[in-house]
């Protein structure tokens, strides 16, 4: 959480729409530089100068309800630090991310998409069923 100055200076710098989209996703106001764009729409941003350590970089996502599972591999490796240079900047080729296939789309958990392992095992434990015996007829 930010202090009411920093948020002040925040909405002056980015505008009061974009500090409105701000604390509706990021829960804080952030003001800084654009840094790039990946192909699936995500705009990324970095701001040194007034943010804490290890807050620095951002990512506003295409759709309202973002997840880290639609960030590109070399794009996360900027978000968590372990390259200076961002992808958009680098002239290291890509890595062959593309050529394995995969097609990043939206994260299935919680929905009726997710993967359901099942087990093809007879269960060690059964339930208990119990067996009525038929009653007698009264003598």
């Amino acid at each position: 959480m930010s202090t009411i100055p920093r948020t002040i200076k925040n909405i002056w710098r980015a505008g009061f729409m974009d500090s409105v989209k701000q604390l509706a996703t990021l829960g804080d106001t952030k003001a800084g530089t654009f840094v790039g764009t990946d192909k699936y729409g995500n705009k990324y941003f970095q701001n040194d100068e007034e943010e804490l350590p290890l807050r620095t970089r951002w990512v506003r996502y295409k759709n309202f309800y973002g997840d880290a599972a639609e960030i590109e591999p070399q794009w996360h490796a900027w978000m968590s630090y372990a390259i200076d240079t961002p992808p958009s900047q680098s002239v290291i080729p890509n890595t062959g991310y593309e050529k394995w296939g995969h097609n990043i789309g939206y994260n299935p958990t919680q929905t009726r998409g997710a993967y359901k392992p099942y087990s093809t095992v007879k269960p060690k434990i059964s339930a208990w069923e119990p067996k009525v015996a038929a009653r007698g007829e009264a003598q």
